[in-house]
């Protein structure tokens, strides 16, 4: 598809990031324009349509991939429906941009992968994690520079407040239908680490606990069963003798902990999402912050970066569906060993 070419949207899932981001994202580029949507009621769909003046919406999902009018799909839904309909419009050569996390588990990932292979001439792409896009290139650069020496850990902490309270309804991010083995954000802040060090873990070790047995469940109108953890806390080791440590927690009232640390035999390098900056600290000296030159600054382009990937054939590194399914077989590691009591669990 050339640059001059119109490119037709379609919009399933108009959530709060697909408003946010992606509806206004794709209408301010030229020669993209938005042509559906479709939520998950035609009120719902029609609100979201008339606010970003879409001239259409959609009664189901199936509708909106069979319209022979629409070039790529965005998927804004939660993780239950990001493998069916994204098979469904690669299937339709359409190209595909799905919100993160990729699917409710490694299955679904690796049958996704799958889907994208059988149609290369097809962009496919995961709304990356997006809270370390300004000093990712930065800290790359720094370890393949070798300024922490031999790697020995690398951490993320994370708190927050969604399962505090117990008289809270369940959320969708706790309700294992809709969300499989995706735990709080343990996914999308693994994917980081993954992005740094581009390899992961040979074994995973993972304990949590469910503090609210049962919540309100507002669309069954009655208390279920709580599967998801409340807080979940990993370990992981990899071959030549890192270790990961992540820290996630569900349960934190008024303290915003945020952020990684990784540690090596030569130095630290430390990032503050609170106070958002980066610090080193070589071996024997002060912590000093680290200025980011303005040529390694990044910031959200996401649906900039899918449609140059469908006009240039640009390779979609922000994210790939490789990448999507490795975190997802992380995910997948984690909760095996957490149900199992914790147990140490093999990637492969």
């Amino acid at each position: 598809m050339s640059a001059e070419s119109n490119l037709k949207i379609g919009v399933i899932g108009a959530g709060t990031n697909t408003k946010l981001k992606h509806i206004p994202g794709f209408q301010a580029i030229e020669s993209v324009s938005v042509d559906v949507i479709c939520n998950r009621s035609e009120e719902s769909s029609r609100k979201a349509a008339e606010e970003f003046n879409v001239p259409r919406i959609a009664s189901h999902w199936e509708e909106v991939i069979a319209d022979p009018e629409i070039d790529a799909i965005c998927i804004g839904t939660w993780p239950y429906l990001h493998a069916p309909i994204t098979i469904a419009a690669l299937q339709a050569g359409k190209h595909v941009l799905t919100e993160a996390r990729m699917a409710m588990d490694a299955s679904q990932a690796r049958e996704m992968l799958e889907a994208s292979a059988s149609k290369p001439d097809f962009v496919a792409q995961i709304v990356p994690s997006p809270f370390t896009l300004f000093w990712d290139q930065t800290i790359k650069d720094m370890l393949q520079e070798g300024a922490l020496g031999e790697l020995r850990e690398a951490v993320f902490n994370k708190t927050l407040p969604g399962n505090a309270n117990s008289s809270t309804p369940l959320s969708w991010r706790q309700n294992i239908e809709y969300s499989g083995n995706n735990t709080i954000m343990l996914g999308i802040y693994y994917e980081v680490v993954q992005r740094w060090l581009r390899r992961d873990p040979k074994r995973v070790l993972a304990s949590g606990n469910i503090f609210t047995a049962s919540r309100m469940d507002p669309e069954k109108g009655r208390e279920v069963e709580v599967k998801i953890p409340d807080t979940i806390h990993c370990l992981a080791e990899y071959d030549d003798g890192l270790r990961f440590l992540g820290y996630m927690s569900g349960v934190t009232h008024g303290v915003n902990w945020d952020g990684y640390l990784i540690n090596g035999s030569e130095g630290t390098l430390r990032l503050d999402l609170v106070e958002r900056k980066l610090f080193y600290t070589r071996f024997g000296s002060a912590e000093e912050e680290v200025e980011v030159a303005a040529e390694k600054q990044a910031d959200w382009r996401v649906e900039a970066d899918f449609v140059e990937s469908i006009r240039s054939g640009k390779p979609v590194t922000l994210t790939s569906f490789e990448d999507g399914l490795a975190y997802m077989k992380f995910t997948d590691a984690a909760i095996e060993s957490y149900r199992s009591g914790g147990v140490w669990v093999d990637l492969g």
